[in-house]
């Protein structure tokens, strides 16, 4: 703005200088025959059409320097546009559907997401067995195992639901944000507007991972389970065909209080 003030002075400048000489300037000395009288006063052609064309130049020059302002001017109008920042942003509600899907994984039952955790449950449920165990422990481990199945597919589809119902609010902002790319007035809004639509794919990617990670961990305790009842299957059969004590003969009676 200090700028554009300075350039308007110095027009107003130039233009004073230029105009000044052309009315101060001293009248050119004519020949006697080149003047017209009309009673006191004499008319010098050659000097009049000096001074016009003086003041034609000086008028150019002043046209020239104002489109001159004209064009700085819309270019400072353009800088100002190429600036101005994107009233919309969808930023809140991404961060509100990522956060509703990590509630979700947080939330996971019996086994959560945590190796410590896992490493733990594994080792006493699925990889290193009591069979040694009584076959009611044996039962209660089974069941155990089939718990965790159980709650993973469940957690599974929990995810799975909070997928889709972010795919509508994925919907919306993705045409708001179309829209204010469309409608960007500058290069700085168009370019959050597509900074905004890759936040909004990284949040469906991580949609996405989350899912994947649900259903890959019901899969795995489903692996992990059938191997487990397989090992556990094969310890029951061994004790049911294991041979026992033979028959051993003895007295019986048939009537109670008979000799």
């Amino acid at each position: 703005m200090i700028r554009f003030r300075s350039r308007i002075y110095a027009v107003l400048i130039n233009t004073t200088v230029l105009l000044v000489p052309a009315a101060l300037s001293p009248v050119a000395v004519t020949p006697a025959h080149a003047l017209f009288g009309f009673g006191d006063i004499v008319f010098d052609p050659s000097n009049y059409a000096e001074n016009v064309l003086q003041a034609a130049r000086s008028l150019e020059q002043i046209n020239n320097q104002i489109q001159s302002l004209q064009n700085e001017a819309q270019m400072l109008i353009n800088q100002a546009r190429n600036l101005a920042s994107m009233p919309y942003s969808s930023l809140q509600k991404l961060q509100q559907s990522v956060q509703r899907t990590q509630q979700l994984l947080g939330e996971a039952q019996r086994i959560a997401f945590d190796v410590q955790q896992i490493d733990q449950v594994f080792s006493q449920q699925y990889a290193q067995m009591d069979l040694s165990a009584s076959d009611q422990q044996l039962i209660e481990l089974a069941r155990e195992r089939w718990g965790n199945t159980v709650g993973a597919l469940q957690d599974a589809m929990r995810v799975q639901a909070g997928v889709v119902g972010n795919i509508e609010t994925q919907r919306t902002e993705l045409s708001n944000l179309v829209g204010e790319s469309q409608g960007a007035t500058g290069a700085l809004q168009a370019t959050q507007a597509g900074n905004q639509i890759l936040a909004l794919q990284a949040q469906q990617l991580a949609d996405l991972t989350a899912l994947l990670a649900a259903n890959g961990r019901a899969e795995a305790l489903s692996a992990a389970e059938q191997a487990a009842a397989a090992e556990q299957g094969r310890e029951q059969r061994r004790r049911f065909l294991e041979p026992g004590a033979g028959y051993q003969p003895g007295n019986a009676r048939m009537f109670p209080g008979s000799n």
